[in-house]
């Protein structure tokens, strides 16, 4: 505010008396009315009855979908906004969306999850929510994102206070990222998994097959057996191998 002549610095100091603004929102609002005061007045009680409205709707939305019982959505609530939204509670927008709110456990919403998770999408209806689920499904065909989306789908269907993922769990949130990224070998993969391993999966392994599945064609023609692949994955491929799966080239 220093940089700014003594009679805009006057003006951010009246703003700021008044309305208890911050230096930054007052600036804001003087900057967008052209430095007239009675205009900043009205910039500033505009967005504050804005944003107290969307957040008087993003009260509703999480009370109508909130546990009766516990101040959190847990299954009945999210059963009740699929409906709402028209998606199968089992469909990958939902893990997505769960990645947006940044949610500690599968079927869960804290309030802070559930409110933090809409206002940074922009949402603060259910036409706002059901116009947002195509966006949400388009950001799995970037790369990164689906990074972080698979890697945050590791932690967040865990259970509490395991280290690893239960086989069956991760079978079927495999099959459900791999058939957005249409990995050829994802269903032998997970057939392997139950009929040799049968145990939990790491998290290194969770993260090394979306390496694996990104690098090695699906023939294999590039698989360095010399590379640093989780044993499970080594011994995947030789079992592509030895079944015939796949023929050995070379």
């Amino acid at each position: 505010m220093n940089k700014l002549g003594r009679g805009h610095r006057d003006k951010v100091q009246q703003l700021m008396t008044i309305t208890g603004a911050s230096e930054k929102i007052a600036l804001q609002a003087l900057k967008a009315s052209d430095w007239h005061l009675e205009g900043a007045f009205d910039v500033f009680y505009n967005q504050t009855m804005v944003k107290f409205a969307d957040s008087r709707n993003l009260e509703e939305l999480y009370n109508r979908y909130k546990d009766p019982y516990a101040d959190m959505i847990l299954v009945d609530g999210i059963t009740l906004l699929c409906t709402d939204l028209q998606v199968d509670p089992q469909d990958i927008v939902m893990l997505v969306l769960s990645w947006h709110m940044e949610a500690a456990i599968m079927c869960e919403f804290s309030k802070q999850e559930f409110i933090g998770g809409l206002q940074a999408l922009g949402i603060d209806s259910l036409d706002k929510f059901r116009d947002k689920l195509q966006y949400m499904r388009s950001e799995l065909k970037d790369e990164q994102k689906f990074r972080e989306i698979y890697n945050f789908a590791f932690g967040w269907s865990k259970e509490k206070g395991q280290k690893s993922l239960a086989l069956d769990t991760a079978i079927g949130m495999w099959q459900l990222l791999f058939a957005e990224k249409q990995w050829n070998l994802v269903n032998h993969w997970c057939e392997f998994l139950q009929a040799r391993h049968n145990k939990a999966i790491s998290r290194d392994t969770w993260s090394q097959l979306l390496e694996f599945a990104r690098s090695v064609e699906p023939t294999l023609a590039n698989y360095d057996a010399e590379g640093a692949w989780p044993y499970l994955i080594d011994e995947f491929v030789e079992h592509l191998y030895d079944s015939s799966i796949i023929i050995r080239q070379g």
